[in-house]
């Protein structure tokens, strides 16, 4: 079964998401540029609402994205009575056994997305080898009560040597780690029943047998309209303890900022989500109601603090079928131009409507089970409106929507 998230959310003057050079992000789409906020950013706006709103999703079913797994780890081990200079060798060690490097900033070398799960049990499984990893990796290595180590040859000068390549390094630093605590560290890496793990996946490079398929698929935004090149914000500063009688700014600058309606679109694989979160449809659906929230609630933060453009979907639709995900982009191949005093969210979401509707001529309705629509205004939509969702007295319309949808892809009783 998947879910899909199709809305359309017009932003008042905004830079939500910027480039390299500090302009909002666009892409060129059916011959013209468009606005465009990249699915990364969204992405994050929505684990960061998971944060702002511990309800959706229990803080022991997250994960965390970071480099600092060494002093996280160290900061729980000190909590537990350990010493933070003891600490320090045996968590080094332990992520040497694990095939993960610490350079000298105490920082791995890529960002690492974790369950707090596993998190926890690699605290736990430092704690029941600490002797040995505490004294540091070759301790570790020969393990308790083997004989020492064999030193090392001193190296001819007369001969020349290759230097060592990272990965040898790395193999060799998970060699001298006791067998016994690679197996313990290997087996932690399973996802750790994390939520936002399962639906947005992970890669880690040097450990394969530990990547996450994404659950959840999301499309960069991109506006219904053309841009037209991008505004500027010219501002200035004053110092306020500058002697009145002076004159000139102390900071002058530019900012570059849009304004566009955004057809945004995510499709969510309920069944790989259950088998991410090892077959726990409980918290799988939990998962889905939770994403699907904070996907429609969720805004990027990017000079918020400048435009504040705080704006909803004007436009929400969700459905649940089985099969293939079915994207509505095409709907705004050709660029919305308001027109006979419409505005451009109205006509945009007529274009939407007018798109499924062939679609749905053309290849079926895709093995709909459900769907639910809500929308800011009585819009005329054909196609769609028959998927209205009923004013209820105790819930939004957005959440009623949620409910339709996802009580429909995870059925009481049922497979999802």
């Amino acid at each position: 079964m998947r879910i899909e998230a199709h809305l359309l959310q017009n932003f008042a003057p905004s830079c939500l998401n910027r480039d390299d050079t500090n302009s909002p992000k666009d892409a060129e789409f059916g011959g013209y540029r468009r606005a465009r906020i990249s699915s990364q950013c969204i992405k994050r706006a929505v684990r960061r609402y998971f944060d702002a709103h511990p309800g959706l999703v229990p803080a022991e079913s997250r994960a965390r994205r970071t480099k600092r797994l060494l002093d996280l780890a160290c900061n729980r081990l000190k909590a537990n009575g350990k010493s933070l200079e003891a600490a320090t060798v045996a968590v080094t060690t332990a992520l040497a056994g694990a095939g993960l490097k610490v350079g000298d900033d105490r920082l791995t070398e890529y960002l690492l997305f974790l369950g707090e799960a596993e998190v926890d049990g690699f605290v736990t499984v430092v704690e029941n080898h600490w002797d040995a990893l505490s004294a540091g990796s070759t301790a570790a290595g020969n393990g308790e009560g083997a004989p020492p180590a064999e030193p090392e040859p001193v190296a001819d000068p007369a001969k020349k040597t290759k230097r060592r390549t990272a990965k040898q390094a790395k193999s060799d630093a998970r060699a001298a780690v006791a067998p016994e605590v690679v197996k313990a560290l290997t087996g932690l890496l399973d996802g750790g029943k994390a939520a936002d793990l399962a639906l947005f996946g992970r890669m880690l490079a040097d450990r394969p047998g530990a990547n996450v398929d994404a659950a959840c698929q999301v499309a960069h935004a991109i506006s219904t309209n053309k841009v037209h090149g991008m505004e500027l914000d010219y501002f200035t500063a004053v110092d306020d303890l500058k002697p009145g009688d002076s004159s000139g700014a102390d900071m002058i600058g530019t900012v570059e900022f849009n304004s566009s309606c955004f057809y945004r679109y995510a499709t969510l694989d309920t069944r790989l989500l259950v088998d991410s979160l090892q077959k726990d449809r409980e918290l799988a659906e939990k998962a889905a109601r939770a994403f699907l929230t904070a996907f429609i609630h969720a805004v990027p933060t990017g000079k918020q603090n400048t435009f504040a453009a705080h704006n909803p979907p004007s436009l929400v639709v969700l459905v649940a079928r089985t099969g293939a995900p079915v994207s509505l982009a095409n709907a705004f191949v050709k660029p919305v131009v308001p027109r006979g005093g419409e505005d451009l969210v109205t006509e945009s979401a007529k274009a939407l409507d007018r798109y499924y509707g062939r679609v749905v001529a053309m290849y079926g309705d895709g093995s709909l089970k459900a769907a639910a629509l809500c929308a800011l205004d009585d819009l005329d939509l054909l196609s769609l409106r028959k998927y209205a969702v009923e004013p209820a007295a105790d819930k939004t319309l957005v959440d009623a929507a949620i409910d339709r949808v996802v009580g429909a892809a995870f059925p009481a009783g049922g497979a999802a």
